[in-house]
């Protein structure tokens, strides 16, 4: 029966290392999509941010900025963002408790002037500068709003009260560091595969999702089969199964295992 995999994308198909996406995961994308399995990326990147290296390969759909906008076949069947005052309110308790944002939207990112430098952010905004992405919106634009952001925060944050304030209205996903994710509550990576599978009317037991970080979590939680990429040692014993290390074939590999290969007639 047609089966279906979604992909987070750091760490997972684009090497943390810089290296370009491996050829062993082209091909193997390539040869699941004839056989006529659907692949998807699920990923905590907003749309804009999902670039043509990504978009090359020919998925079948997209869950963006943790659940927040699904899209299947080229159909955007979803998408939920923050209220305006939310928005507002939330940039302004963050602003408080001295921690740094970015705030996310399916068009762009938005960053906030009035906050202190931290290099962490410093270092997206330059690295988004250099691949040709506008970084001059700021939270003082009048048309200032977001569907997920990131925070980093050090000694000098309030962290206790900024995360039981922010908990109130999103899911705070701790990335370790200083750095955490948060998400409006209701929408995840497994709220986007359980709409996706809906739309689709799969089961879940032909579901599979592979990750290599701890914020992968959720998508773990709405498949039938989860997958550790080797590099992603911190997911492994939450995995059904390991694969090996992206720069080892380890999507290949993955994919062959579980019949991703085959089509229906040689199942």
């Amino acid at each position: 029966m047609k089966k279906i995999m979604f992909f987070d994308i750091d760490g997972t198909l684009l090497p943390e290392t810089g290296e370009p996406i491996p050829d062993s995961t082209v091909a193997a994308i390539e040869r699941a999509r004839n056989a006529g399995n659907l692949l998807f990326i699920n990923t905590g990147r907003p749309a804009a941010n999902v670039d043509a290296d990504i978009r090359s390969l020919g998925f079948d759909g997209f869950v963006y900025g943790c659940g927040t906008q699904i899209e299947c076949g080229g159909r955007e069947i979803f998408y939920h963002t923050v209220d305006k005052a939310l928005c507002l309110e939330t940039a302004e308790l963050i602003r408080s408790c001295n921690a740094v944002p970015m705030f996310e939207r399916r068009d762009g990112v938005f960053f906030d002037v009035k906050t202190r430098s931290i290099p962490m952010i410093d270092h997206v905004r330059e690295s988004f500068a250099a691949q040709g992405k506008n970084v001059s919106r700021t939270v003082g634009d009048a048309d200032f709003s977001f569907d997920k952001f990131i925070i980093c925060s050090d000694a000098e944050t309030d962290t206790s009260r900024l995360r039981a304030s922010l908990e109130r209205d999103y899911f705070w996903i701790d990335r370790g560091e200083g750095f955490a994710e948060l998400v409006p509550s209701g929408c995840s990576k497994a709220t986007g595969i359980e709409r996706v599978l809906g739309f689709y009317g799969l089961a879940r037991e032909l579901s599979y999702a592979v990750g290599d970080s701890l914020n992968d979590l959720p998508m773990f939680s709405a498949v039938g089969t989860s997958i550790a990429m080797g590099n992603g040692e911190p997911l492994i014993p939450y995995a059904d199964y390991v694969t090996d290390d992206i720069l080892e074939n380890g999507i290949y590999n993955a994919m062959e295992h579980f019949g991703f290969f085959r089509t229906e007639a040689e199942q």
